[in-house]
């Protein structure tokens, strides 16, 4: 069975510093993935070897970007930028499809991709 898990982290990053390293080939390669080529909306990831497809189904600048992966049905992983009204605290919202098996496994591997995002911004 997949489920949908929904984590949030502050980061002090302006929401377009942040978007750039989300949505981008060059942003993405910094810290989510070995290497990110793109070609029309479908972003190729590798990692170590391997390969994966997804597609940039939702785009709103400096706001949100959802991928889905092409080898799975029903299956993404989104990035959804808020930002308090008051404190204008900026905080990544990860949304992530996993095996129900994969939940701790899943979080500790967003916690060390996060980190890694936030070293690349220089926080």
């Amino acid at each position: 069975m997949k489920q949908r898990i929904t984590l949030e982290y502050p980061i002090n990053s302006s929401p377009k510093v942040l978007y750039t390293r989300l949505s981008t080939p060059g942003g993405l390669s910094e810290w989510f993935a070995d290497d990110v080529n793109v070609k029309g909306e479908t972003f190729l990831f590798f990692w170590e070897g391997d390969e994966r497809k997804a597609e940039a189904v939702i785009k709103k600048e400096n706001k949100l970007i959802r991928f889905r992966w092409l080898d799975e049905q029903d299956s993404y992983f989104e990035f959804k930028i808020n930002v308090d009204e008051l404190t204008k605290d900026v905080a990544l919202v990860v949304t992530d499809t996993i095996d129900d098996d994969d939940i701790d496994g899943a979080r500790g591997l967003w916690d060390s991709q996060i980190a890694e995002l936030k070293h690349v911004l220089g926080l």
